[in-house]
């Protein structure tokens, strides 16, 4: 996130970066100011996108996509946000649709904030690997072909925000994307092409899906966040390929972090290896630092730059690279968050909080 382009707008999301999106002649009415020299970032004006589901499903070859079966993803229906018990304690954005962007200053803790850093990034790794067991299609007794079983469709994204977001509020914690920015749900769900900020619906999960699970838990003040890549019945191999990469690249940006370290190094060694295989590394969104704040100070660029800064001990930051088989552009839904590849290019990515110490990094989202 280095300037705001005067020529394509750029996007920030409530979970984060600045989104060069492809679009027809309808402007990009979300507008966020960075300062290159402290990267802060404000939020200019609300937006709708009107059109732009027309444009991209009201057409004869809609779902039709080039050299595979798989077709293109489509909006589903959204069911109302589930209820918060009054005493879990909130953020203090929820109470306002309007996203507040990435809070100046770094997350860099005291014994004490550690310890809460930890026990929210425990409890996020907790809640990711359950969702990942919910992802699935069934197996139909009935209508079986030469012994093999037939398969109908799996759980809705609605069904996992459902279960993510009881088991959260159980544990006495609040889902961090619930109402940021009015965003309506309790995780996002990245299906296929969407890159990332999927929200929840009455979709079911397909065999041969990939979907992209992120997962972020607000407890006793402090934030944890963390997203895995997960596989759908039977993927195709080079699926399979460019999630193995993808979760490749997290853990080598993840080896190299230690005190002193300059963030840049993040960006060249995941686009070294992304690069390798030919995929595509994604500009417009960006790891952050995470505590009290949901998003704040160091941005993380996930591609090759000269941005300045260095790693400082006791330091909390997302590193959270997207990967593409195609196009790295966005196109964003009438949702006001659904980003999906302009040219319906499958995307995977990971993420985890991490907290730096003396013999390195800590993963804090891990089981």
């Amino acid at each position: 996130m280095v300037a705001v382009c005067s020529i394509q707008p750029r996007f920030i999301s409530t979970f984060l970066g600045d989104c060069r999106f492809s679009h027809p002649s309808h402007p990009l009415h979300r507008l966020f100011h960075c300062n290159p020299g402290n990267k802060h970032v404000s939020m200019q004006c609300s937006r709708t996108f009107s059109g732009l589901t027309d444009l991209l499903f009201n057409r004869g070859n809609v779902d039709e996509l080039p050299n595979t079966n798989r077709k293109r993803l489509r909006p589903g229906q959204i069911s109302p946000p589930r209820p918060v018990p009054e005493q879990i304690l909130r953020p203090h954005y929820v109470k306002s649709r309007k996203p507040p962007g990435i809070g100046s200053g770094s997350e860099v803790h005291e014994r004490k904030g550690i310890e809460k850093m930890r026990a929210s990034g425990r409890l996020a790794a907790q809640v990711l690997q359950y969702a990942g067991t919910l992802v699935k299609v069934f197996l139909c007794g009935h209508g079986t072909t030469r012994g093999i079983a037939s398969k109908r469709p799996g759980i809705m994204t609605d069904e996992i925000d459902q279960a993510v977001h009881q088991m959260i509020i159980d544990n006495g914690a609040y889902p961090s994307p619930l109402g940021y920015g009015g965003f309506p749900k309790s995780v996002c769900t990245s299906v296929n092409e969407c890159i990332c900020h999927g929200i929840p619906d009455s979709r079911p999960l397909e065999d041969g899906d990939i979907i992209n699970i992120d997962v972020t838990v607000y407890l006793n003040g402090y934030h944890g966040d963390t997203s895995a890549t997960f596989f759908v019945g039977n993927v195709d191999e080079e699926a399979k390929n460019l999630v193995q990469v993808t979760k490749e690249c997290l853990d080598k940006a993840l080896s190299i972090c230690a005190p002193g370290v300059e963030f840049n190094k993040i960006g060249k060694t995941i686009h070294d290896l992304a690069d390798k295989h030919r995929y595509g590394v994604v500009e417009q969104f960006v790891g952050h630092g995470v505590g009290r704040a949901f998003h704040s100070d160091p941005v993380i660029l996930h591609y090759r730059n000269n941005e300045r800064g260095r790693m400082v001990l006791n330091q909390t930051f997302t590193i959270e690279p997207m990967l593409t088989m195609g196009s790295i552009n966005g196109l964003i839904w009438d949702d006001d968050w659904t980003v999906v590849t302009e040219d319906g290019s499958l995307s995977a990515q990971f993420e985890h909080t991490i907290l730096i110490t003396n013999d390195g990094a800590d993963i804090l989202t891990q089981c």
